[in-house]
């Protein structure tokens, strides 16, 4: 089949030079340059369709109405206390057993050396993320944020899980809400999306049986929005799910954000099998990636921001990712661990001027952020934030 050209008013050339070879793509096209929201249906034809391109220009198309040429990074550093985990997933070469002679948790003492060490610049996030160690009590995590706070009472704290604030919660025998309230107290700023994996029971049972299920973590992520916290979401693909369990996923997020209007970014992750007892599948392609990002800009139409983590992603795929409705790359991400003990080869930390490259080479104009996307001004030695 040609390619053929949907008609639209002659004063809009963007909508004029929309082109795809797959019909089924132009009703499709015609619901996004409406700004109309799409369905399900729609998710899994853009997720099954072979014109990539086509859906990508979509992608771009809302991305660049959204932000223009703009393209988010922050200045920010991993911590991840413990990888002690009571759960056994499928997907994760991070988590050890209890007594695991690789298994390893930081002292506060260390974790907050960790914080302050090896890198120059000033951050403006820690992003803390860690195992559900069985032994270590809320108080200890308490503790944790409280230090960093008093040693670094500029930089935004985006710390734990939905999981991991389900599971602090039953081993201190409080509710969701009591918890939220004392993560409040000690420091939390925010929350990363992590643990969302995906939400289909069927693919959960298999990959991440000992985390809460999806519904659970929608309930616990509502709770937070609702105590004011702001977060992220995200989506693990390229292992056993399905294009509906995709779709699936994005629109019981974009129903959750109808409601809260709480989450900032939407942070699709590649499945890394590296050792993982799911070695035996492949990894993700460039393609498959480039078209996770798209979909999810079209699908997510009440998210801010869309972004391409290029721990994940690899730089290269993550700059092109830009061009196909990513609007961030994440940031500096000093000392990742979790997707690197899962076969990650991408280096374990970036700088803002390797950052700024990548994001100008794509054509667009890099933007220095916070944790809540305010623009970051930066002299020699110190950085002010607009609010």
């Amino acid at each position: 089949m040609s390619a053929e050209t949907l008609e639209f008013p002659k004063n809009d050339a963007k909508k004029a030079a929309f082109r795809t070879y797959d019909a089924r793509l132009e009703p499709i096209a015609a619901k996004v340059l409406a700004g109309e929201r799409l369905s399900e249906t729609d998710g899994v034809i853009l997720y099954g369709s072979s014109d990539v391109l086509a859906v990508g220009w979509l992608a771009n198309y809302v991305r660049e109405k959204m932000h223009g040429d703009v393209t988010y990074f922050n200045v920010n550093r991993h911590i991840n206390p413990t990888n002690v985990c009571v759960a056994a997933c499928k997907l994760c070469a991070f988590g050890r057993k209890k007594g695991d002679p690789a298994g390893y948790t930081m002292a506060l003492d260390e974790a907050w050396q960790t914080a302050a060490s090896g890198y120059s610049e000033a951050v403006t996030e820690f992003h803390i993320v860690g195992g559900l160690h069985p032994d270590l009590p809320l108080e200890f995590f308490l503790d944790l944020v409280r230090g960093l706070k008093e040693r670094f009472p500029k930089v935004h704290i985006k710390a734990f899980t939905m999981v991991e604030i389900a599971f602090l919660a039953r081993r201190a025998k409080l509710t969701i809400e009591e918890t939220l309230v004392k993560l409040r107290e000690a420091g939390v700023d925010s929350m990363p999306g992590g643990g969302a994996e995906i939400f289909a029971p069927r693919v959960r049972s298999i990959i991440c049986d000992h985390k809460i299920d999806g519904s659970e973590w929608l309930e616990t992520a509502r709770l937070a929005h609702q105590h004011g916290f702001k977060s992220n979401a995200t989506m693990l693909y390229g292992h056993i799910e399905n294009d509906a369990d995709r779709v699936d996923h994005l629109v019981k997020l974009r129903a959750l954000q109808d409601d809260t209007g709480g989450f900032q970014t939407f942070i699709p992750l590649a499945f890394h099998p590296e050792n993982t007892p799911l070695d035996h599948l492949p990894v993700t392609t460039g393609l498959t990636d480039i078209r996770q990002i798209a979909v999810s800009r079209l699908m997510l139409d009440n998210f801010p921001h869309i972004k391409a983590y290029w721990q994940m992603m690899t730089p290269k795929i993550a700059q092109i990712a830009l061009r196909f409705g990513a609007d961030d790359l994440d940031g500096t991400v000093i000392e990742e661990k979790i997707y690197h003990d899962a076969g990650a080869t991408t280096p374990q930390g970036m700088t803002r001027k390797e950052l700024c490259r990548l994001i100008s080479e794509a054509g667009r104009v890099p933007v220095e952020r916070d944790t809540l996307y305010h623009p970051v001004t930066r002299t020699e030695d110190s950085f002010t934030i607009a609010v």
